[in-house]
């Protein structure tokens, strides 16, 4: 589908908020996607990614996810200081922060005429992927996608201890998590952990293992596996419409 792409600004917090969204030319309702991105927020890479899923038929809604700390529209590069850059602005953002900016973009997405009714989902990626999960908590959310989630399993995502491994009972959502068996920071003891609280929460949820490492769906880095890409991405566009329903049909 042929889609459209603009900025929505939202007030949290008294802090500017930017929203990017792409979503569908052709008129009408579509599941919406709250959309995170790794560290390095909204870089060509993960734009890339969120027009690619407006384009099956979804409103994508990407905010910038540290707003408080950095310039409206900062992109901070994968280098090395980008990495101690977006690293440092995660530990000094609060939890509750994070959690205020999650609840006024689903608020904007319930509010907006062109989401259908109750179909709403997360999908995130490293940092993102954590924060899918925990937009999850929320029971508006159907549908969770949780790409190499950092933090879930040591409680690591901001400036205090992130409590979302012990609530991941709240969660009435299915879950998809995918990952790298070459993963650092997520690594196989991390992943039992997770896999074990949700099993035990009872929650609906599956797993993907992909030989790859982390970050391997950013196409501007050494670990990006093209392969492991198309082949999580068929799965998530799957899942997605399994829980979310119909997608754009292609030839």
């Amino acid at each position: 589908m042929q889609i459209q792409r603009r900025e929505v600004g939202l007030t949290v917090d008294d802090s500017l908020m930017r929203l990017y969204v792409a979503e569908p030319v052709a008129p009408g309702q579509y599941p919406g996607i709250l959309f995170y991105s790794d560290i390095y927020q909204l870089g060509g890479p993960i734009l890339r990614l969120a027009d690619r899923l407006a384009s099956y038929g979804y409103v994508v809604a990407a905010p910038e996810i540290f707003h408080r700390l950095e310039p409206i529209g900062t992109v901070i590069e994968p280098n090395d200081l980008g990495r101690l850059r977006g690293n440092d602005a995660a530990l000094r953002t609060a939890i509750t922060h994070y959690d205020a900016d999650i609840q006024a973009a689903l608020a904007w997405l319930q509010a907006s005429a062109t989401i259908a009714d109750g179909q709403l989902g997360s999908l995130g990626f490293c940092i993102g992927g954590h924060l899918a999960c925990r937009a999850a908590l929320n029971p508006i959310i159907r549908a969770a996608v949780c790409c190499y989630p950092t933090g879930i399993h040591s409680g690591k995502l901001g400036r205090d201890r992130a409590d979302t491994l012990e609530r991941l009972g709240e969660i009435t959502a299915r879950l998809l998590l995918i990952f790298g068996d070459q993963d650092p920071h997520v690594p196989p003891e991390g992943r039992e952990t997770i896999v074990a609280a949700l099993t035990a929460a009872g929650v609906d949820y599956k797993t993907l293992m992909y030989a790859a490492n982390h970050t391997f769906m950013r196409d501007d880095g050494y670990r990006y596996d093209a392969a492991a890409t198309d082949a999580a991405w068929a799965e998530v566009m799957t899942f997605l419409a399994d829980s979310l329903g119909a997608i754009a049909s292609l030839p």
